[in-house]
């Protein structure tokens, strides 16, 4: 008597639409942002007007997921079982679906075709609230920042790959967040970098020397490295008087000045990506 072998094929995954009108940030923006966008036009508590990109943010994330702003049908072509698929809103500032599936996608590229397999650090930079202020509202200046941190962290990576010269490089990827874990302005800098630097070689190619020895001590040099200099940055730029730059030079514990590069992904963790 033969014997039918067991399906081994999983049931294939139902689509569950999000329902974001039930979330407590929906709701929030939902009941509060007309509210709130009147006062800030009348000038309530020192307000002032909000900006017509901030509105349509918001305006666009209330219609995010909801079915009545828009749709796709979908249809399977081999059950005929068919469903609709509401627009997304596509947003970079309050819609934490559409945030989420933005970062999980530029990981992926960033993984799968701009990152080697090479081990990779993650150097963290964040300033004094005081200087946060200038950098939220410069375009400029936050460049003029993270070119200098990069610098340093450039140069503390040559010095800690053995053979280097002085045209060695480092690859790097650097995004600015402008918020802190609570939503509150806090302006600071993700920087994914090769730990290691690139040097040109023979024939048109590249070497890469991996650094050694990044330890705490380090990582205070680059960190106390970024105050210094970015203090002088400020007092050029006529933003904080030369007397305040000393004052805040001598504040203990960092000052404000915070660097991290403690966290470290090794070249095999990445390997069956």
């Amino acid at each position: 008597m033969g014997i039918e072998p067991r399906a081994t094929e999983a049931a294939p995954a139902r689509y569950r639409p999000r329902r974001p009108c039930r979330s407590v940030l929906y709701r929030c923006v939902q009941a509060h942002l007309e509210t709130w966008l009147a006062l800030c036009s009348d000038g309530h508590d020192d307000e002032a007007p909000v900006p017509a990109y901030v509105e349509r943010e918001f305006r666009r994330y209330l219609d995010c997921g909801i079915l009545a702003h828009g749709f796709a049908r979908a249809r399977c072509g081999q059950c005929g079982h068919d469903f609709l698929i509401a627009f997304s809103c596509k947003g970079r500032g309050v819609c934490p679906s559409c945030n989420a599936r933005r970062m999980v996608a530029t990981a992926a590229h960033l993984t799968d075709h701009v990152l080697p397999d090479l081990p990779v650090r993650q150097w963290v930079l964040a300033v004094p609230k005081r200087l946060r202020y200038f950098l939220h509202r410069d375009a400029g200046l936050q460049g003029a920042a993270l070119r200098l941190f990069l610098r340093l962290v450039e140069q503390c990576l040559r010095a800690h790959s053995p053979g280097s010269g002085s045209a060695a490089r480092l690859g790097a990827v650097a995004f600015i967040h402008r918020f802190g874990s609570s939503l509150n302005a806090h302006l600071h800098f993700h920087c994914v970098v090769i730990d290691g630097v690139f040097e040109p070689a023979a024939a048109g190619s590249i070497m890469f020397t991996a650094a050694t020895g990044l330890d705490a001590n380090t990582i205070a040099w680059v960190q106390a490295q970024v105050r210094r200099r970015l203090l002088r940055v400020f007092v050029r730029r006529g933003l904080l008087p030369r007397d305040d730059a000393r004052a805040m030079a001598q504040w203990a514990h960092g000052g404000g000045f915070s660097v991290d590069g403690s966290v470290r992904i090794e070249a095999a963790d990445r390997a069956g990506r």
